[in-house]
C-alpha cells in the first residue's frame, strides 16, 4: 500500500467503548444470533435525553424532547426512553402502536409524517398530539372526530417557506408543512374545527444542517404564533423538528485529508480511492471538477444538543434581534424537538463477520467479504464515511488506527451482486483481518441500522440484542426482551 493510510476513525463514547473492548462478549453473541447482528445499548439513549434537557435547562425553557422514532425501530431503545420524562415522535400507525406497548403515555407522544385513516383515528382516539401538514388533512382529522364522538384533538400546525426579514435566507423546499404565507386559509380551518380540535403550536421540519435556516424557521413560527393569537386563539408550543446532527468521526483533521484526496484521485491526480473510481457526487468533466460531494459532514464539532444550544443564542431579526431562546421563554412557549439521529449517538453498532480475505493478482487492496449485506450497514446510504473497527478472533486487542501493519481493503457484501458494496471507499485498517474476525460498523443506530434493512436473496435481516453493564460485566438479551426492570433500571 503506497502512501499515507487515509483512516476515518469513528468516535468512541465510554459505553461502547467498552463494549468493543470486549470480544469475549461480541464474538460470542455473534456465534449465537448470526452475522450480521445489530447491538443496541438503551443506557446511552436515556443519558442522550438527558442532555438535551440540560439545554432547556440552561435557557430556562419547558417542553418536550421526542424521540424520532423511524431512525431506529428497536424496542429495547424505545423503553428505556419511556422510563425517562422524554417522549417520542410517531411517524406510522405501527410506531405509534408500537410507543403505546412500550410505555408511553398519549400526552408524550406526537404523531407525524403522511397519515393514512387508522394512523389518524387511533391518534385521534387516544388524543396523542397531531402536527397536521395541510389544511386537507386537519379537515379529515376533524371529520374522524366528530364521525366518533371523540374528544378535541391537541394539533400542531407544521409549516414550510419561510423567509427572513432583511438579508434574502430561503429554508428550502419541503413537501411537508403548509407554506407560511398559506397559514392564513389554515388558521381559519382550525377556527371552523374549534369543536374537534385545539391548537397546541406551530411546527416545522427542515431536512438541512443549517443553523441560519433553522433559524429563520423558528423566528417563523414565532411570527405565526402571534397571528393566531390575534385570532383567539392559544397555541403554547413550538416543534423545531430534527436535524441536529451527529459527529462519526474523532479527527477532523482526517476529514479534511481525506476529502481533500477524494478530489485529488476524482482530477486524476493520485490513484483512485473507490471501487469503480466512485466520487461520491464528484466527476471530472475535461480537467476540471464539477458535482458536488454527496456526503454527510462526518466530523461535526457543533451538533446534537449543542447544535440546539447553538440555535436558542441566534438572534431574530424581525423581532428585535433578540435570541429565540429568549423569545421563547418571554412568551412563555413551550419548545418541542425532534432529535432522531442526535438522540441515538453512541447507542448500538452493527457486526458482521469476515468470511474471506482474498488478495488480487495484480496486487493492490485486498477484497474482504463480510457475512451481511450492503444493507445491514446502511452508513453509505447516508452518505457517512467512518471506519469499521476489527474484533479479532483470536485473542488480540481491538484493532484501531495506530498500531500493526496497515492494509487497504475492499469491503464486500454476501449478495451475489457487483453492487453489494459495504462501501465504495477503499478502507485503511491497522492490520489484515482474518476470516472469523468481526468488523464492528459503530454509531449506527441512527438510520443506519434498519432502515434500509432488507431480506434479499432469502438472506436474514441482522437481529437486534441488547447490552448493558452490571455488576462491572456485559449483559445482554434480544432486543424485544429488554425492559427498564431487566438492567435493573439501568443504573450505571
Amino acid at each position: 500500500m503506497g502512501g499515507h493510510p487515509l483512516y476515518l476513525e469513528p468516535r468512541l463514547g465510554s459505553r461502547l467503548g467498552s463494549l468493543l473492548a470486549s470480544p469475549d462478549v461480541l464474538h460470542p453473541l455473534v456465534d449465537a444470533l448470526g452475522s450480521p447482528l445489530n447491538v443496541v445499548i438503551p443506557e446511552q439513549i436515556a443519558a442522550n435525553a438527558e442532555r438535551f434537557r440540560a439545554v432547556y435547562t440552561g435557557h430556562h425553557l419547558s417542553g418536550q424532547v421526542y424521540f424520532a422514532h423511524k431512525a431506529n425501530r428497536s424496542s429495547a431503545l424505545l423503553r428505556r426512553l419511556a422510563a425517562t420524562d422524554a417522549g417520542v415522535d410517531v411517524a406510522s400507525l405501527g410506531e405509534l402502536q408500537h410507543a403505546l406497548g412500550a410505555g408511553f403515555t398519549p400526552d408524550r407522544i406526537t404523531a407525524t409524517g403522511p397519515k393514512n385513516p387508522e394512523f389518524l383515528w387511533l391518534a385521534a382516539r387516544t388524543s396523542v398530539t397531531v402536527s397536521v401538514d395541510s389544511r386537507e388533512e386537519l379537515d379529515q382529522l376533524a371529520a374522524l372526530v366528530r364521525a366518533f364522538t371523540l374528544p378535541r384533538v391537541p394539533v400542531l400546525l407544521r409549516l414550510s417557506g419561510f423567509e427572513a426579514a432583511g438579508v434574502r435566507v430561503l429554508s428550502r423546499r419541503s413537501r411537508f408543512g403548509t407554506p407560511v404565507r398559506a397559514s392564513g386559509p389554515l388558521l381559519e380551518a382550525v377556527e371552523r374545527h374549534r369543536d374537534t380540535v385545539e391548537l397546541a403550536g406551530v411546527a416545522y421540519h427542515l431536512d438541512t444542517t443549517s443553523l441560519d435556516e433553522k433559524a429563520t424557521a423558528l423566528e417563523g413560527c414565532l411570527r405565526a404564533l402571534e397571528e393566531a393569537r390575534k385570532r383567539g386563539l392559544r397555541p403554547r408550543a413550538v416543534d423545531v423538528g430534527g436535524g441536529f446532527g451527529l459527529g462519526y468521526l474523532a479527527d477532523g483533521e482526517q476529514w479534511e485529508r481525506y476529502t481533500s484526496a477524494l478530489t485529488e484521485a476524482v482530477l486524476g491526480n493520485r490513484p483512485p480511492l473507490t471501487w469503480g473510481g466512485h466520487g461520491y457526487g464528484l466527476r471530472n468533466e475535461g480537467g476540471t471538477l464539477r458535482g458536488s460531494l454527496g456526503l454527510y459532514p462526518a466530523h461535526r464539532p457543533v451538533s446534537g444538543a449543542r447544535y440546539l444550544d447553538e440555535l436558542l443564542t441566534r438572534p431574530a431579526p424581525s423581532l428585535g434581534g433578540r435570541p429565540l431562546g429568549e423569545l421563547l421563554v418571554e412568551h412563555l412557549y413551550d419548545l418541542y424537538t425532534e432529535p432522531g439521529r442526535a438522540l441515538l449517538d453512541q447507542c448500538g453498532l452493527t457486526l458482521a463477520k469476515v468470511l474471506e480475505v482474498r488478495e488480487q493478482e495484480s496486487g493492490g487492496e485486498l477484497l474482504v467479504r463480510l457475512a451481511a449485506k450492503a444493507s445491514d450497514v446502511a452508513l453509505e446510504e447516508h452518505g457517512v464515511l467512518m471506519d469499521p473497527v476489527v474484533v479479532p478472533r483470536a485473542r488480540r486487542q481491538p484493532v484501531s488506527a495506530g498500531g500493526g501493519e496497515p492494509v487497504a481493503v475492499h469491503l464486500f457484501g454476501s449478495l451475489c451482486l457487483e453492487a453489494d458494496l459495504i462501501t465504495r471507499r477503499t478502507v485503511f485498517l491497522p492490520r489484515r483481518p482474518e476470516p472469523g474476525d468481526l468488523m464492528a460498523f459503530v454509531n449506527t443506530a441512527g438510520y443506519c441500522m434498519d432502515f434500509h434493512a432488507t431480506a434479499a436473496q432469502r438472506q436474514p435481516v441482522a437481529r437486534k440484542a441488547a447490552a448493558w453493564q452490571e455488576d462491572g460485566a456485559w449483559r445482554w438479551c434480544l432486543d424485544d426482551q429488554y425492559w427498564p426492570t431487566t438492567s435493573r433500571g439501568g443504573a450505571q
